[in-house]
């Protein structure tokens, strides 16, 4: 190991050093200082001591491969209930108390902020209703545990692209979704079928996919393939789904299964997606109920994964809308159209723009199912129809994916002049960039909020409420 007060400059690919871990910055990347020098080390936690080997360095910053923790964080306080925890990647801090997870999340949360906002009000973090099994979609993925074991269903494996950890008693969503696991895996064991190879993109089982809705119980259950053409067509009878369906109905759940459906996906890409899908029973959908209000979810509409949760996010949200009687809102990245939908009933007009189809039929659908005539959905990249839309919004609301919002959409975004924009972000360093930029163009920062919508992971949500400046106005 090299002496651990070496220069900077003597530094290079491959050294050996220990140390201690001074901070975790989002998402998860622990900051260390050697002779004054910054190193990030990734998947470590504030008050460990690790040995990290240096992977790369470049313009003075400094990136390390953890070895191993050789002394415990203070924050590490309890011990993990889940039997997969360590190994599988799913989870990173199911064995800090959730006190201690809520108060690092916010930490990060407001450093992020604070780096670009010179002036607001940060509100803390509000924590899950629940901080167990509050999950109502997981993506498991068949493979196996080692190179050329036995057929495995689950989650990936701590930093493997490759492995895959079996999953049988995951803490983060209802049991229902552990029993469902065994079971499709064990109609498939001994059948030798195998699994999508990633890398040489051959044989046919892929994925998992399970919704399971939090307040009603119904659960939607999605068997993902390659097509089962050419040297595929012989597992494509192998599989006997009529026995798959028979023993998934025969289950004990705590919910109820009310469809299955069988997805091809033939993308290259290690992606869950749909190029066809073919119902083996029952319905395409499952109905949640989020604020009063009842939504229809489908297999690949993006709906929030915390059900319970997404009140106290749409609850922030709302709360930072403020007073919304007679006002046209714009609801860009809409989803299924939950957060149009919970700001119609006083408004004038709600117009939600999403770019998956599927997700503006089902807001469609939910919006007249609610009994609200004053909501229209859009099927569109937001950057491209933004030139298109003639109502002169006064409150617009931003749930854009990971990245955030692209540059462009957002000067278009801006040029509007909405008295008030929310942005609802689950990246916060995609949200400092574009807070940057809003404030560029003539918004204010007022207040923020962090929403933990994701316990034991790195994830966190943040609200933020903006207001036009009274010199752009």
């Amino acid at each position: 190991m090299r002496h651990p007060h070496l220069e900077w400059r003597n530094m290079k690919k491959g050294d050996v050093f220990e140390g201690l871990v001074i901070k975790t910055e989002f998402p998860n990347k622990g900051l260390m200082e050697i002779d004054g020098n910054k190193i990030r080390v990734k998947g470590v936690l504030a008050g460990q001591k690790i040995r990290f080997s240096i992977k790369r360095k470049r313009s003075g910053q400094c990136e390390g491969k953890l070895m191993e923790v050789l002394e415990k964080s203070p924050l590490q306080d309890r011990e993990a209930p889940c039997i997969h925890f360590g190994k599988c990647g799913g989870c990173s801090y199911q064995d800090l108390s959730y006190g201690n997870q809520l108060e690092m999340k916010s930490a990060q949360v407001k450093e992020i902020l604070d780096s670009v906002c010179p002036d607001y009000l940060f509100e803390g973090i509000l924590p899950s209703p629940s901080e167990w099994e509050y999950r109502n979609k997981m993506e498991f993925s068949f493979g196996d545990e080692f190179m050329d074991g036995p057929l495995a269903l689950g989650l990936h494996r701590k930093n493997s692209f490759h492995d895959i950890v079996n999953i049988t008693d995951c803490r983060i969503v209802d049991n229902d979704f552990n029993e469902i696991l065994k079971c499709v895996l064990n109609h498939f064991d001994g059948k030798e079928i195998p699994f999508y190879h990633k890398m040489r993109h051959e044989g046919y089982l892929r994925h998992l996919l399970v919704r399971r809705a939090a307040t009603t119980g119904e659960i939607l259950i999605n068997l993902v393939t390659a097509s089962g053409e050419a040297e595929n067509a012989v597992y494509e009878a192998a599989a006997d789904y009529e026995g798959l369906i028979k023993a998934l109905l025969a289950l004990s759940l705590n919910g109820t299964i009310v469809g299955i459906a069988h997805v091809i996906n033939d993308s290259m890409a290690d992606v869950v997606k749909s190029d066809q899908t073919d119902s083996l029973f029952g319905r395409d959908y499952i109905q949640e109920n989020i604020l009063g209000l009842n939504f229809k979810v489908s297999a690949f509409s993006f709906f929030q994964t915390n059900s319970l949760g997404a009140e106290v996010l749409y609850g922030k949200a709302r709360q930072y809308a403020g007073e919304t009687k007679d006002k046209v809102i714009f609801d860009l990245y809409s989803g299924t159209g939950t957060i149009a939908q919970m700001l119609a009933p006083i408004a004038k007009k709600t117009v939600g723009v999403e770019i998956v189809g599927e997700a503006v039929e089902a807001a469609r659908i939910n919006a007249a199912g609610n009994n609200l005539n004053n909501c229209e959905f859009i099927v569109g990249d937001v950057l491209k129809v933004m030139d298109d839309l003639q109502d002169k919004p006064e409150l617009i609301i931003l749930d854009p994916p990971r990245d955030g919002v692209h540059p462009k959409a957002l000067e278009k975004i801006a040029e509007f002049g909405a008295d008030t924009i929310v942005y609802i972000s689950c990246k916060p360093s995609s949200l400092e960039r574009d807070m940057y930029s809003l404030q560029e163009a003539g918004y204010k920062v007022v207040k923020a909020c962090a929403v933990d919508m994701f316990p034991q992971t790195v994830h966190v949500e943040t609200v933020v409420m903006l207001t036009r400046s009274e010199a752009t106005k």
